[in-house]
């Protein structure tokens, strides 16, 4: 799962809002599908540029996933490298790709948990439901002082 980070999180909720704003979306390409719309936020880049990239290499973005090289030079590598200092890690970018990490499921009553990867409504929900997740565990990990460690004039 990935690491919870307010970049990843942020970026999930703005790639949700920005599909559910009409943003361009086909499953099929690989700058407009669930992977390559996350992309396009954590990297700036438009999804013509991520798909020239992933074109380079063969294959779908589980493909490219598991054809990464963190030294590698290729602009689908460098690209994935920017996704995965956001907080993601490899086996995300296949989730997201089919919406079937158990943990984001496991967020939706048992009926709702049958996602179509490939519906834009179902990316919306699968990325405010795994954007909940992170900021659950982010906000798990921090402890703020607490009021005894202040001294009071």
């Amino acid at each position: 799962m990935a690491r919870p980070t307010a970049e990843l999180i942020n970026a999930l909720r703005q790639t949700a809002y920005n599909l559910k704003q009409g943003t361009p979306y086909q499953w099929g390409h690989m700058g407009g599908c669930n992977c390559g719309n996350l992309a396009q936020e954590l990297t700036k880049l438009n999804k013509n540029q991520i798909h020239q990239y992933a074109m380079q290499r063969h294959g779908d973005w589980n493909e490219q996933a598991e054809d990464y090289c963190s030294t590698s030079q290729m602009p689908i590598d460098l690209l994935i490298n920017e996704m995965l200092n956001a907080g993601l890690m490899l086996e995300d970018l296949k989730h997201l790709e089919r919406l079937d990490d158990r943990q984001v499921l496991l967020r939706f009553p048992f009926e709702e948990r049958f996602l179509k990867h490939n519906v834009r409504e179902d990316v919306i929900k699968y990325m405010n439901a795994w954007a909940e997740l992170l900021e659950e565990q982010l906000l798990e990990k921090i402890t703020l002082p607490s009021i005894d460690a202040f001294e009071w004039a």
